[in-house]
């Protein structure tokens, strides 16, 4: 088949972004599809360096063209990015826009790509909701003639799809509090390559990590009268755990984050930016740690949406234990072994020891979960199916 993915990688060169969208990328093209990757934004690119926007390109498609490489993608000629000024860095507009009425498959992951006229025709246009509750959030307000323009335009883009994909894996059910909007919404989940992610087994390796942002929302989601918070609202509940375990806590955190309390509680914080500009670095530092101890977005906890990280889903195939706050996605994942999920204090505490106490077994178990519930080939060929096209 013919596959459009859409994504980020040049607009933000960071490593766990671009990791996100090179699997959908790698894991078509590792299928046998004809995959064309479509990067169009409407906003000028991010550059790590400057810690600022700009409008000189040449870092950031440099970089999306090393990511290819790194990753073992080669597209050819199949292959755009569309700057604010209009101009196609790659493929031009005319034969972006042949590719996209030919093509089985437009995947809209995250609603990254301004759906534009010419982009239409596919015999599928799907949008990836890899923010749900925030989506919803844009959907109501439309509905009750309380959006502002710009989310008014962003909404009009995200029914133009005729295919809805989301994380939310337990939306449509009793305990979700995260309504369809009128849409029928397919749960899917983040693919990983697992060849990207090889085994990195250090059994003396001390810390529980990971990479987040305290607070970087803007507008706040909300729905039937509930505001939801960010990660910080949730790290909160548990910021005195590095005093109730012997485990070494350390978060790589960006973001307006309180890193001297943090400290004075015992979280080892650490710069995020030197492990988070490349691809490599990102990898590394997941496979340097022990495994993963996080909290999620209070959106995702609160409406209990089943959400999984698609960064814990590497830490998993690195053969990580995992140690996450659950959003409701207990009903959809084994765990217990190799992921732990928590949403006490004293759960947290627990699930910490029960790792420490037989570390190389979680080990395991964390790669053979990945195996089982995050490889691309599988992820990808149940999506197809699900819309559709399998």
């Amino acid at each position: 088949m013919k596959i459009v993915v859409t994504g980020l990688i040049a607009t933000y060169p960071l490593g766990g972004v671009s990791w996100d969208y090179i699997a959908y990328v790698a894991g078509f093209a590792r299928l046998g599809h004809e995959v064309f990757y479509l990067e169009d934004t409407g906003n000028w690119f991010y550059d790590p360096r400057a810690q600022t926007f700009t409008d000189d390109v040449a870092f950031n498609i440099r970089y999306l063209g090393d990511a290819f490489a790194f990753a073992g993608i080669n597209l050819g000629n199949r292959w755009s990015v569309r700057s604010p000024d209009g101009v196609y860095h790659g493929a031009p507009q005319a034969e972006v826009e042949r590719f996209c009425r030919s093509a089985d498959l437009l995947l809209n992951v995250s609603g990254a790509c301004w759906l534009r006229d010419g982009y239409r025709g596919a015999r599928r246009t799907a949008y990836l909701d890899s923010d749900p509750c925030y989506s919803q959030s844009k959907l109501i307000a439309v509905e009750r003639g309380t959006a502002s323009d710009d989310v008014a335009y962003s909404v009009g883009l995200i029914r133009a799809h005729d295919c809805f994909l989301t994380f939310a894996e337990n939306i449509g059910q009793p305990a979700c509090r995260i309504p369809d909007c009128g849409l029928q919404w397919m749960p899917t989940r983040q693919p990983i390559v697992l060849e990207h992610w090889p085994v990195q087994r250090d059994l003396s390796a001390a810390a529980f990590t990971t990479v987040m942002s305290w607070k970087t929302d803007v507008t706040l989601p909300s729905i039937d009268g509930t505001t939801y918070g960010g990660k910080n609202v949730e790290f909160e509940k548990f910021i005195e755990l590095p005093r109730r375990t012997p485990a070494v806590l350390e978060i790589a955190v960006a973001g307006d984050a309180p890193r001297e309390r943090l400290r004075q509680w015992g979280w080892r914080v650490v710069d995020p930016q030197q492990y988070s500009n490349t691809m490599v670095a990102y990898r590394d530092y997941l496979g340097r740690s022990r495994g993963e101890w996080s909290v999620a977005k209070n959106a995702y906890v609160a409406s209990r949406s089943g959400w999984f990280s698609c960064r814990s889903a590497a830490y998993l195939a690195l053969g990580k234990p995992v140690i996450v706050e659950d959003t409701g996605f207990r009903a959809y994942y084994p765990t217990g072994s190799g992921l732990l999920a928590f949403s006490t204090m004293d759960e947290a505490v627990e699930a910490l020891a029960a790792v420490n106490r037989d570390y190389r077994r979680h080990c395991e178990a964390a790669r053979a979960l990945a195996e089982r519930e995050f490889a691309a080939d599988r992820v990808l060929t149940q999506l197809l199916q699900t819309i559709g096209l399998g």
